[in-house]
């Protein structure tokens, strides 16, 4: 029995989509390749396009911030509609991770000030992994800030080739899987958790609010290519086992659709439990996205059979 099977409390259904007549038509007038494998977890079905729909939604979601708040003591949101940016304040300077796209930089700066945080303040700068909609803006906030760049050493190939303008991407620190970022008396642990990148990084870190304690998770992608190599099913199989291995009481991801940000904001009122704790839901963005590889690796296998 697989690591899903014995975690995830829904029902995951993996195989082919099945389109209706009106499906295969619009799909055949676009010319695009069948939308599949699909699959059902907690009574909701996913596809290839419609989890990246989900998790990028359009041009003017990438780039319009959402509104800045508070997720949970120290911890503050600051990024766009459906590409994420924290904000981790400590007395000496801020930690951010996630500068998204470079055109981001200044909506982020906006944010920050918006919450009464000085932008200048960022000693840190984080990522989750090394794709430019989370860490292209690297190099202009750092120019802006002075914040050192600290990576996870296995995403250091990709963050060099991603040179906005032709700058070269920063690198202060090359970090390795378990290391601690401690600022202000605030630690955050970087865990490689491969597959969507070699060097993609789940954070983690404790935060105090209420007189209680809660274990913050900021996910990366465990989304997987369309094609799962060996190394990269083997990277996933690791990295499925140690993501339901962390503490977590506040599930947090680098697309806000992955922790279902637009609800629990929604839900935000002053006196009321924080929609943000919530670890029954830790792990269900994993449960979704192992799904689909499992499904994705099943579809391949049947392809090669004679």
């Amino acid at each position: 029995m697989n690591a899903l099977s014995k975690t995830n409390l829904c029902v995951a259904v993996l195989g082919a989509v099945v389109f209706g007549a009106g499906a295969q038509s619009g799909l055949a007038q676009r010319g695009g390749a069948p939308d599949q494998p699909s699959v059902t977890v907690c009574g909701e079905t996913y596809t290839p396009r419609s989890i990246l729909a989900r998790n990028m939604g359009t041009d003017e979601d990438q780039t319009t911030a959402f509104p800045p708040h508070k997720v949970t003591s120290n911890v503050y949101y600051v990024g766009t509609r459906t590409l994420s940016s924290y904000l981790i304040t400590t007395p000496a300077g801020h930690i951010l991770i996630n500068s998204t796209y470079e055109r981001n930089v200044r909506t982020i700066e906006k944010s920050v000030t918006a919450l009464g945080f000085k932008f200048a303040d960022i000693k840190i700068l984080l990522g989750t992994h090394a794709h430019g909609d989370h860490q292209e803006g690297d190099a202009l906030l750092e120019e802006l800030t002075g914040a050192q760049v600290m990576v996870m050493q296995e995403d250091v190939p990709a963050l060099e080739a991603i040179k906005p303008g032709g700058k070269p991407h920063p690198i202060d620190r090359k970090l390795r899987d378990g290391e601690e970022v401690t600022l202000g008396g605030t630690t955050l642990v970087a865990h490689l958790t491969p597959g969507h990148t070699h060097g993609s990084t789940t954070w983690t870190m404790r935060a105090q609010e209420g007189g209680k304690t809660f274990n913050v998770v900021f996910a990366s992608s465990y989304r997987s290519p369309g094609n799962v190599t060996p190394d990269i099913e083997n990277e996933f199989n690791r990295t499925f086992k140690t993501v339901r291995s962390l503490p977590c009481d506040v599930p947090l991801g680098d697309h806000p659709a992955q922790y279902n940000l637009a609800a629990k904001y929604a839900r935000l009122k002053p006196g009321a439990p924080n929609p943000f704790v919530d670890p029954a839901n830790c792990w269900l963005e994993a449960d979704i996205q192992e799904a689909m590889f499992r499904a994705q690796l099943q579809m391949q296998q049947k392809a090669v059979r004679p």
